[in-house]
């Protein structure tokens, strides 16, 4: 069962601004790298579906979550249907992101009261997505389905209360963040641009601690200029 609430998760979106976005079979590494971001001002963090047995990594991760960093919301991404989204909720994710628009996995997530952010590429698909139940949509890849223009199209024009979180193409420098900032983004989805696997691979979880912290105090700067 989710240890936190679809709205105190929304919240917590619209507060932090900011998601790291990890997987990694390894679930020695993923502790490590859980910790550093925790360590580095995160309390959120996105553990991808993107293997064989990730569940099972998923399990022992949120299992020392719970026990280490009890404030830390771990939810689960790259989900695409409702059987794998109910995998896990059962195994007690606090919110689940998905790459598509999948209508089955609104119904199982909602009847649970679980935040579901699906992946949208159009107006249509937010404004279908926001009719299932979505507080906050994900646009995918964000760079690609016209970047910080295209929130800023819908903000600034005929979807104004929309909250966008994009994920994809995102980077922890000060020009990218603030024009998805400005644009009118929520929050930020950032993989690989956060966490680089040269360093993971290279075991030096300090250097992605101080990445992460790096991060979190521009997105707090940008986030004074342009509030959520």
């Amino acid at each position: 069962m989710a240890r936190f609430t679809r709205i105190q998760v929304a919240l917590k979106m619209a507060e932090e601004s900011m998601i790291p976005v990890f997987f990694n079979s390894d679930t020695e590494v993923c502790k490590k790298v859980l910790e550093a971001c925790y360590r580095g001002g995160i309390r959120l963090f996105e553990f991808t579906n993107r293997g064989d047995y990730a569940h099972v990594v998923f399990e022992q991760l949120n299992k020392f979550a719970a026990a280490e960093f009890p404030d830390m919301i771990l939810g689960t991404g790259s989900v695409v249907d409702a059987p794998t989204a109910v995998l896990y909720v059962q195994l007690g994710s606090n919110f689940i992101v998905s790459p598509i628009l999948n209508e089955e996995m609104a119904d199982v997530l909602n009847r649970r009261k679980i935040l579901w952010s699906p992946g949208c590429g159009s107006a249509s698909e937010i404004s279908r997505a926001e009719a299932l139940g979505a507080e906050i949509v994900k646009i995918f890849p964000g760079s690609e389905v016209g970047g910080p223009k295209f929130v800023s199209a819908l903000k600034g024009g005929p979807m104004p209360w929309t909250q966008i979180m994009p994920t994809g193409g995102v980077e922890p420098t000060e020009s990218n963040l603030t024009e998805w900032f400005k644009a009118g983004a929520i929050c930020v989805g950032m993989g690989s641009k956060l966490i680089k696997s040269e360093l993971v691979k290279a075991k030096d979880f300090k250097q992605i601690e101080q990445d992460v912290k790096t991060a979190v105090e521009l997105v707090r700067k940008i986030r004074k200029q342009y509030p959520a």
